[in-house]
């Protein structure tokens, strides 16, 4: 065992983050070489004959610049569903995966507190997250110039960064805060997926039907990209309330698991 659950559980995921790194950043390098495609009229005119209720349920709504576009089709749909999967999958295994395959009585039987467990765990996590995050940033702005990006800067994309990794960083809190308080490594994905799916929902669909637009402002996906980062700039509310909610959250489920029986 290494020193700490901190190295530990990095040393662990070291594989699983060269996947995702190359996985999340290859998906938005992809579609960054589709801009000069998406310049041409024919394709302009193909965007113009869809419905526009189903632009903006897909954040396509901006297709005309490359900050919108970069926004819809990297920021807007794919790389946060991406992002969700790998912070609801990794906060689910940081206490209800161990509990599950019956070896976190195991791990605390050493000299390890819960709360040190637990706070390493979460740690890890989220240095694994901001990777992710940040090379996506950096392979981007790597593209600028080669693609044609105009309009879009490396400052752009670091507002962006910050708004993807706080927005992971509160579906990672989310698992992890049910899975410490009830354990059940199944049980927490789908509670957290649910809610997930339901957040979306509520930032997307549900806005559309008149009288429920306020909605939207309830979810984390529009305090991700509601007020499109890569355009204005770090939205310093909406930060605040993912970073917020995230330590509510983490602060839960530590306290929870501190307090109830582990399964054995």
């Amino acid at each position: 065992m290494l020193a700490n659950p901190f190295t530990k559980a990095l040393w662990e995921t070291r594989r699983s983050l060269i996947g995702w790194v190359l996985g999340v950043s290859g998906v938005g390098a992809l579609y960054a070489v589709f801009w000069p495609a998406m310049e041409t009229p024919e394709m302009q005119e193909a965007m113009a004959s869809f419905p526009q209720d189903i632009l903006d349920a897909l954040n396509y709504d901006n297709l005309t610049t490359a900050s919108g576009y970069l926004s819809g089709s990297v920021y807007g749909l794919l790389v946060p569903i991406l992002v969700t999967v790998f912070a609801i999958g990794g906060g689910t295994r940081a206490v209800a995966g161990d509990e599950e395959a019956g070896t976190l009585d195991l791990l605390l039987a050493h000299p390890l507190s819960r709360t040190r467990l637990a706070m390493h765990r979460v740690a890890a996590l989220l240095t694994c997250l901001a990777v992710i995050t940040v090379v996506l940033g950096l392979v981007l702005s790597a593209m600028i110039v080669p693609v044609g990006l105009d309009g879009v800067s490396v400052r752009d994309l670091a507002a962006m960064t910050v708004h993807l990794t706080l927005f992971g960083a509160t579906f990672l809190a989310l698992a992890f805060a049910i899975g410490a308080a009830i354990g059940g490594k199944g049980r927490t994905l789908a509670s957290s997926s649910g809610i997930a799916v339901l957040a979306y929902l509520a930032a997307t669909v549900i806005p559309q039907v008149e009288g429920l637009e306020w909605v939207r402002n309830l979810s984390p996906y529009y305090w991700y990209s509601g007020e499109d980062p890569l355009v204005n700039g770090v939205q310093t509310g909406h930060a605040l309330l993912l970073a917020g909610l995230t330590a509510v959250l983490v602060a839960t489920g530590v306290w929870r698991f501190n307090r109830r029986d582990v399964a054995t």
